[in-house]
């Protein structure tokens, strides 16, 4: 068997299909974000602007977050030492659960080194507690949620995305059986930046005694008063059985985790093998994580500050005649439409501009919807937002693009 002929065709196809990825190495310039160092594969070095990063509020870079982590390294060392079960567990992270259950208003909450697998466990394991459960699950739901549901082997039913209708023929059809089911969606899409419809999700929830899963990645920290995400936004997080969240993006450190009733913590934290056999998160990324959800919870401002900027760079883009998505949220997608356009686009951005931001291709979004993903913050200045702007209106034409077709 040539196993290595079987690698050289996977990875041709993919520089075929033109959705190859190439990964760049930046150095984040503490107290100067989103300004970064960019080191190129011939040893030079350049400044850019970051465009395209996750630290939706510049949280990374907050003095109240790195002083709180230099004194839990000072203090305690480097890593937690093992997992949960065995010596894992410190102050910090019970400091920090009991921040996490304070800010979405439940009982408890349960640190995991990733949201992703935050999702990937919690899902998973329903079925063990629920036997016969099964799983509603909207189609454009993360891939985290995917997999999780996959490896729960339980039954599953895709509703279409965002359609409450649909979700509610799912339902009926399920309804009489009695059977438990839980409905897992979203409440900000991270690649169109449209909103799940919380509200209605519930009200079926309700009707149909269904147990309700969201994820709140991409809200967390940047909706509602205190950052509880969009659930609080709407004053609906009550309702709401299960909370995903990360501790990676708003918040501006690593780590996932849910929140929930005591005793449903209680059963995930007990059953999950995404949870027991994993090492925890080191002491001073959870001693950040809880300084930087204390800080954001008492400065709602920066939360206004962000939506100015993500409203601005939309309607600057729209005004020179780009196909923006715009669902209202903080996210700025651009449609490119064509894998080989959107790299080049970013490459030219990269090279002639300075500017960093990363194509966004299959299966990350469907073919045929490749396109530039951007994430204005607080920190990014006036100025930098004119040379983006500039440089978009002039790449756009250069890359002989048809706006009007993008745009129907």
């Amino acid at each position: 068997m040539d196993y290595e002929a079987g690698l050289d065709k996977a990875i041709d196809r993919l520089h075929e299909e033109g959705r190859y990825r190439v990964f760049i190495d930046i150095e984040r310039r503490r107290g100067r974000f989103p300004v970064a160092t960019w080191r190129r594969p011939d040893g030079s070095e350049r400044e850019i602007v970051v465009w395209c990063g996750n630290d939706y509020l510049g949280m990374g870079q907050n003095p109240v977050v790195l002083e709180a982590m230099h004194e839990a390294i000072d203090r305690t060392g480097a890593g937690s030492g093992g997992t949960r079960n065995i010596s894992g567990t410190t102050v910090y992270h019970r400091r920090l659960e009991a921040e996490l259950a304070d800010l979405h208003g439940k009982e408890a909450a349960l640190l995991f080194t990733s949201a992703f697998i935050a999702n990937e466990a919690t899902l998973s394991t329903l079925p063990r507690l629920f036997p016969d459960l099964v799983i509603f699950s909207d189609e454009l739901n993360h891939a985290s949620m995917i997999e999780g549901i996959r490896h729960s082997r339980t039954e599953k039913h895709i509703f279409r995305h965002n359609d409450v209708a649909h979700l509610r023929e799912l339902l009926e059809a399920h309804a009489g059986r009695g059977r438990p089911a839980v409905i897992a969606f979203e409440s900000v899409y991270s690649m169109d930046g449209d909103f799940g419809p919380i509200a209605e999700i519930l009200d079926l929830a309700d009707e149909f005694g269904a147990l309700t899963y969201i994820d709140e990645v991409h809200a967390v920290g940047m909706y509602g008063p205190r950052g509880g995400g969009v659930a609080e936004r709407d004053g609906l997080m009550d309702r709401i059985d299960i909370i995903n969240g990360t501790l990676g993006k708003a918040f501006g450190v690593m780590g996932g985790y849910i929140a929930a009733s005591a005793k449903m913590v209680d059963a995930i934290r007990s059953y999950a093998p995404g949870f027991i056999f994993t090492t925890s998160l080191p002491p001073a990324v959870a001693a950040g994580a809880a300084a930087s959800i204390r800080w954001l919870k008492e400065h709602p401002e920066i939360r206004e500050i962000h939506q100015n900027r993500a409203a601005t760079l939309k309607a600057r883009f729209k005004a020179i005649g780009l196909p923006v998505l715009d669902h209202g949220s903080h996210i700025v997608p651009v449609l490119v439409g064509d894998p080989v356009h959107t790299k080049k686009l970013s490459d030219m951005l990269l090279e002639e501009h300075g500017i960093y931001v990363q194509p966004i291709n299959f299966p990350t979004v469907p073919r045929g919807t490749e396109r530039l993903r951007f994430t204005p913050s607080p920190v990014h200045t006036p100025e930098q937002m004119d040379a983006l702007v500039a440089a978009m209106d002039a790449l756009w034409s250069h890359c002989e693009l048809n706006r009007a077709e993008l745009s129907a």
